[in-house]
């Protein structure tokens, strides 16, 4: 694409920027609101709505009614101008669930489908995402070609000075250049990020983080993680492995165990813990629901403090480094403890230390890290739309 040259035309990319961008963020605005937000006269207004329409960015949803005078034509992002598709790996050593979970979203957000995926030994990550692609666009009605960003949620760090996926043991995964080989057999935007990063973002945006200036999420489930919001951005550090928590040793020469915190509470840890108060159970999610179904029995609250306790030691960690206005417990051990869970991880956090960080647990009951891949998506393809119009504008 060629750069707008000329005054003119450059103001005139401007104003329909602006204008995507505000229907972008109301949803549904008619031609008087955007004159009022954007400053623009009537006639300016009504020529970027006409190019927007004609370019297929926009469309009328509707009119007003009740009102003196004419009905007023409502306007929205055409919801069909981009598509992306959001796909959380999982590592499925230590889980039940199908190793792929993913969805097709409109630029508008709308979720037009969403599935599981079984992996296939024989297949490589190439074919996995064609897979996915191809299922899930048969699903919606929607062409493969339409889609134009596919995000990845992945158990690992993503380096983009390297395009390495590291401290993943998925199969084909963490092989350097994937993600460039994908973006180029693909034809589209490719994006990846640490899918504790990406639960933040779905906190941020739908969960007990909204309107916080800034907070850390720590994730405890099969593995463990910890993301850092810094309010305009998360902090992923110079090779993408910030918050790789589970890495933290702990006790060292003359100071007891080695070890690190995996192996204090990760979920083989929090298994056998479970397991010694009497809570067998296939998954740390699942020994959690057990013993608050016991709950008020002696063992029941025994394993919950011992659990708290030791989920303490990282919320102590983050909290005397960070500092944060808030620290979300997150991942499938808090979303199956809750508020029962969260009260003792307090309570012991506040034994331990003098810090006093507040402590919420996640308020989301759906797969976070796949929430927050649509939610990233969808954010970089409103994006891209945007910035496009400061280029030649050419038809959807």
């Amino acid at each position: 694409m060629t750069l707008l040259a000329g005054s003119s035309k450059l103001l005139r990319a401007m104003n329909e920027s602006a204008t995507l961008a505000l229907l972008l963020d109301r949803g549904t605005l008619t031609r008087a609101e955007l004159r009022e937000l954007t400053g623009l006269s009537k006639p300016t207004t009504s020529d970027v709505l006409r190019r927007l329409t004609g370019t297929g960015l926009a469309v009328v949803v509707g009119h007003t009614s009740g009102g003196p005078g004419p009905n007023a034509e409502i306007y929205s992002v055409n919801p069909a101008a981009a598509y992306v598709v959001a796909v959380a790996l999982r590592d499925t050593t230590e889980s039940p669930h199908p190793p792929f979970g993913a969805a097709l979203c409109d630029v508008s957000g709308a979720v037009l489908a969403r599935a599981e995926f079984p992996g296939v030994a024989e297949q490589t990550p190439l074919d996995t995402v064609r897979r996915i692609l191809a299922d899930l666009c048969a699903a919606a009605g929607v062409p493969v070609g339409r889609v134009s960003r596919l995000q990845l949620g992945v158990p690992g760090a993503y380096d983009p000075g390297t395009d390495t996926i590291r401290h993943i043991d998925i199969p084909g995964w963490r092989r350097p250049g994937l993600v460039g080989e994908l973006a180029a057999a693909l034809r589209l935007a490719v994006d990846a990020d640490n899918d504790v990063n990406l639960a933040a973002i779905a906190e941020r945006h739908r969960g007990v983080a909204q309107g916080s200036s800034a907070f850390a999420l720590l994730w405890f489930g099969a593995g463990l993680g910890c993301a850092i919001d810094l309010g305009a951005a998360l902090l992923r550090g110079v090779t993408g492995g910030a918050g790789e928590i589970g890495y933290l040793p702990l006790g060292g020469p003359g100071h007891g165990a080695a070890g690190d915190m995996q192996d204090l509470v990760g979920g083989a840890a929090v298994t056998t813990l479970a397991a010694a108060y009497g809570f067998p159970a296939p998954t740390p999610e699942a020994a959690v629901t057990t013993a608050l179904s016991h709950l008020p029995s002696e063992a029941a609250e025994a394993f919950l403090g011992a659990l708290a306790d030791r989920i303490a030691v990282p919320l102590a960690a983050v909290s005397a480094l960070v500092d944060p206005p808030l620290v979300v417990l997150a991942g499938e051990v808090a979303q199956a403890g809750g508020a029962a869970l969260r009260d003792r991880v307090t309570a012991a956090f506040h034994r331990a230390t003098p810090l006093r960080t507040p402590v919420a647990v996640t308020a989301l009951s759906d797969d976070a890290v796949l929430l927050g891949a649509m939610d990233a998506g969808v954010r970089a393809v409103r994006e891209s739309l945007i910035d496009a119009l400061r280029y030649t504008l050419a038809p959807v």
